[in-house]
């Protein structure tokens, strides 16, 4: 039993600490999601090793002990943002009407999901003003367009069959529309500029890049993530990025994305508001993502419940209010970051054409 505790520690140590090297590997990035539950599982090993054994106050034991205990702190360092005990980043608004709202309901409804007419109700009786669709195919764009298309005017549509696939509806009037392939040119993403029924315009864009699994590396989902933050730090009108990011809220990528772009993440003083996976209750991470520019205020943010999908759907309302954007401190970004930034955009645009010229190899010879 000592050796079984020893050996977990051990493991769990270095799954703390392996994410702080800065490298694309997906072995390593994919050790970002589980912090909080590294953190968990090492204090009930640590717990239950100085209940079992005591400390004897040797040299080697004792290292071992602090070690764990410095481990559980490394995690608890990134999550703890997401708790209420942290300031909030994202203030709510104080307008009593507010004039310039938008509600935003995200969902990645999983391409293999037949659950149409329950995730179609569920749009129906939350009304959002935009919906953003992750994983659509040419059967949930059949099963959905009759009844979305007359309750939504406007709309961005490019379902896919390799679960890369986006829709966009919206009740508002969408200008300068474009479907991008930023890194990958099977992987699409959006740009519109939204305009409010006051005239106010914003832009959005959409994502959805690839995660880190077995044999994939994130040089792509880094660079996708990166040139929309360049895109936004560089647009004339405040921005919304909403998407499936395939990454965890607190990853050394989202926190270089939100200081290059200057965007708010509503969730950090809030919680976790996780939404993947739908099915394990126990292993859940906030995969589903809304930054926005300081120029808007949070009026109301909750997870909406499962249809069917492994994501829970995200609702948003904000409400634009440019006059007060000074009163929140968005995070910023140094000459270093930018480099990194750079650097990173470089490598993932590499690594983009890389894996189409494989995809190309592999088509030929089909």
């Amino acid at each position: 039993m000592k050796l079984t505790l020893q050996i977990a520690g051990f493991v769990l140590t270095l799954f703390s600490f392996l994410p702080l090297i800065k490298s694309p590997l997906w072995w390593i990035r994919v050790l970002d999601f589980p912090r909080f539950h590294v953190a968990i599982l090492l204090t009930g090993v640590l717990v239950a090793y100085i209940a079992l054994y005591g400390v004897t106050g040797s040299t080697g034991e004792t290292a071992m002990l602090v070690l764990w205990g410095l481990a559980i702190i490394n995690e608890m360092r990134f999550v703890y943002y997401f708790t209420p005990l942290a300031p909030r980043e994202a203030l709510r608004t104080e307008v009593q009407q507010p004039a310039n709202t938008i509600s935003l309901m995200i969902s990645n409804v999983r391409m293999t999901n037949k659950k149409y007419e329950q995730f179609l109700q569920l749009v129906l009786r939350t009304d959002p003003d935009i919906v953003l669709i992750n994983e659509p195919n040419h059967a949930w764009h059949e099963h959905l367009q009759p009844e979305l298309d007359k309750r939504f005017p406007y709309a961005i549509k490019k379902p896919l069959e390799n679960t890369y696939g986006m829709l966009l509806y919206s009740k508002f009037k969408l200008l300068d529309s474009e479907i991008r392939f930023m890194v990958e040119d099977d992987i699409p993403s959006f740009y519109t500029v939204v305009e409010l029924p006051s005239g106010l315009k914003f832009d959005l864009y959409t994502v959805h890049p690839q995660p880190p699994r077995l044999m994939q590396n994130t040089e792509t989902r880094e660079a996708e993530l990166l040139i929309a933050a360049k895109a936004v730090k560089n647009s004339p009108h405040p921005s919304i990025v909403a998407g499936d990011l395939n990454d965890v809220a607190w990853s050394s990528t989202t926190k270089l994305f939100k200081q290059i772009s200057g965007m708010l993440d509503p969730r950090v003083g809030r919680g976790f508001y996780n939404t993947y996976n739908a099915y394990v209750p126990l292993f859940r991470y906030p995969l589903d993502h809304v930054f926005y520019d300081p120029s808007f205020r949070l009026v109301h943010m909750e997870r909406l419940p499962k249809f069917g999908s492994d994501h829970f759907p995200i609702l948003i309302t904000l409400n634009y209010e440019p006059k007060h954007e000074e009163e929140q401190q968005p995070p910023k970004a140094d000459a270093e970051d930018h480099e990194e930034a750079n650097e990173l955009i470089q490598e993932g645009l590499e690594k983009g054409e890389e894996r189409s010229e494989e995809k190309e190899a592999e088509n030929g010879v089909k």
